[in-house]
């Protein structure tokens, strides 16, 4: 089965160090990492994705699931409570289980999630601001900054990914800890959505984008 898979997740790469440039975003690179496939045009044989997860064996399922968050236990609690009727059904599930992660499982998946990109042909005055925005949020929380950007315009990013920064940064720890796993639902399940409807390349920001 896993011979059929395409790759409509997002393309992998390990996490990048800032440099002049911020590299584009992608999710983390998981060995073994398992797609959900698109609807097949022309390929008899090939199910719908949420038919393929029902129906796949649980390690498939679940490599399918870290591509969207970094957790293991969110992906054995999704994974495990299969079959979902409907995308509906499932996406509801993903978002219950991020709200039932530790803060231990959060930071374990904030520190797989890689740095935002902007878009072609940003001058350089505005890496240096987004880098130095991140380097203040680092230092105040100890992890990256996640923001989802699921329906904003690509010339807006910047200036919404600068605007929530230091609007976050006025935040406590524990309000702070509070929007961070909210905005690590809202990526998985933009990732997971996207996986299920075929679409490539979701635009999705983390530690920083």
């Amino acid at each position: 089965m896993t011979s059929q898979l395409s790759q409509h997740l997002p393309t992998t790469h390990t996490r990048r160090p800032r440099g002049p440039t911020l590299s584009a975003h992608r999710l983390p690179d998981l060995p073994g990492r398992v797609a959900i496939p698109a609807q097949s045009r022309g390929a008899p044989g090939t199910p719908p994705p949420l038919e393929w997860f029902n129906d796949t064996p649980g390690p498939d399922a679940e490599r399918a699931l870290l591509s969207c968050l970094h957790s293991p236990r969110w992906a054995r609690l999704l994974a495990g409570h299969r079959p979902y009727p409907d995308t509906a059904s499932l996406l509801a599930a993903a978002d219950e289980a991020t709200y039932d992660l530790s803060p231990e499982e959060i930071a374990e998946a904030l520190a797989s999630e890689p740095l935002p990109s902007l878009p072609e042909g940003t001058y350089s005055a505005a890496h240096t601001a987004l880098n130095a925005a991140h380097a203040a949020y680092e230092a105040r929380f100890g992890h990256v900054f996640v923001l989802c950007l699921d329906g904003v315009p690509e010339n807006e990013v910047l200036d919404r990914v600068l605007e929530n920064i230091r609007s976050r940064l006025a935040n406590d720890p524990d309000e702070e800890h509070a929007v961070t796993r909210d905005q690590l639902r809202l990526l998985a399940r933009e990732r997971l959505n996207n996986a299920l409807r075929g679409a490539g390349n979701p635009r999705a920001a983390a530690p920083g984008t």
